[in-house]
């Protein structure tokens, strides 16, 4: 009796303590966004004063001054979202694909594609930025969204994290068994894959549309005309401003907005990440 006591007492002690430390990391994590929050709020002048715990009231007339400036922000909202949306979908369905024919079939030069994928992994995308932007000028695609879109497709970070979880997740007996019930392909991987691989897509998804809403590099180059730049763009503009014309105010307000789509999109998908896996779902 004694030994279950103890052993029951360190059990409930090493709880309290993770939830304690989980609970303090948690808070470090959400302080620079409150702290973002709080200058959204604050007026350019009241900067110099050093932080405050409470927010200002200033936040309405940062805002307003944001929307009724001179960048198009609402117009850079929607660009922003257009793409990464669009990348998002299209980057996980693809990459499900891909990963779906290396898991499911047995075909020659099988391992050499897997390796090659992996290797693209390793090229940096400025390496690749001159004879891109090369070929974006001679396709004659400047100021369009294409060329953000269309290459986001084919990543294979994400092909290579979805490979390695249908390993556990998507049994080759269940394939078998949907093609001896006379499934076609195409079904077998929209109606069996996709719905077993939720957690990892919304993963995906979640990174996928991050990185695609902060990339700033690539649009940089390619989007010139003001209607069709994005956010991160309007931001280094309005932190770029002439010293006379600059608002710390206006660009903590701009960056909190730019933000909240992103938090939003996390929250939405968030469920979907620590939802129960159907592994080993061919029962005995």
């Amino acid at each position: 009796m004694p030994d279950k006591r103890k052993s029951g007492i360190n059990i409930h002690t090493r709880r309290v303590i993770s939830y304690v430390v989980l609970a303090l990391v948690s808070l470090l994590c959400l302080f620079w966004f409150y702290i973002l929050f709080i200058n959204a709020t604050k007026s350019n002048s009241e900067f110099g004063k050093g932080f405050t715990v409470i927010p200002s009231k200033y936040a309405i007339k940062n805002f307003k001054n944001l929307i009724n400036g001179t960048l198009p922000v609402m117009k850079g909202l929607f660009n922003s979202l257009t793409i990464s949306l669009c990348t998002a979908f299209l980057c996980v369905y693809f990459s499900t694909m891909t990963a779906f024919a290396i898991h499911a079939y047995n075909f020659k030069l099988k391992k050499f594609m897997f390796t090659m994928i992996l290797a693209i992994m390793m090229i940096p995308t400025q390496v690749t930025a001159l004879g891109f932007l090369q070929l974006i000028r001679g396709m004659k695609l400047e100021n369009s969204f294409i060329p953000l879109i269309i290459p986001a497709i084919a990543s294979p970070i994400t092909f290579f994290y979805i490979k390695q979880y249908m390993e556990s997740a998507l049994p080759m007996e269940l394939l078998e068994a949907a093609r001896i019930d006379g499934s076609g392909e195409l079904r077998i991987f929209n109606g069996i894959a996709l719905p077993l691989m939720k957690p990892a897509l919304a993963v995906q998804a979640i990174f996928s549309f991050v990185g695609s809403w902060n990339n700033y590099f690539t649009p940089a180059l390619i989007l010139k005309k003001d209607e069709k730049k994005t956010l991160p763009i309007l931001i280094a503009q309005l932190r770029s401003a002439d010293w006379l014309k600059f608002d710390q105010g206006q660009v903590y307000m701009m960056i909190t907005f730019s933000i909240l789509p992103v938090i939003i999109v996390y929250i939405f998908l968030a469920k979907n990440i620590v939802a129960g896996m159907t592994v080993g779902a061919v029962k005995g």
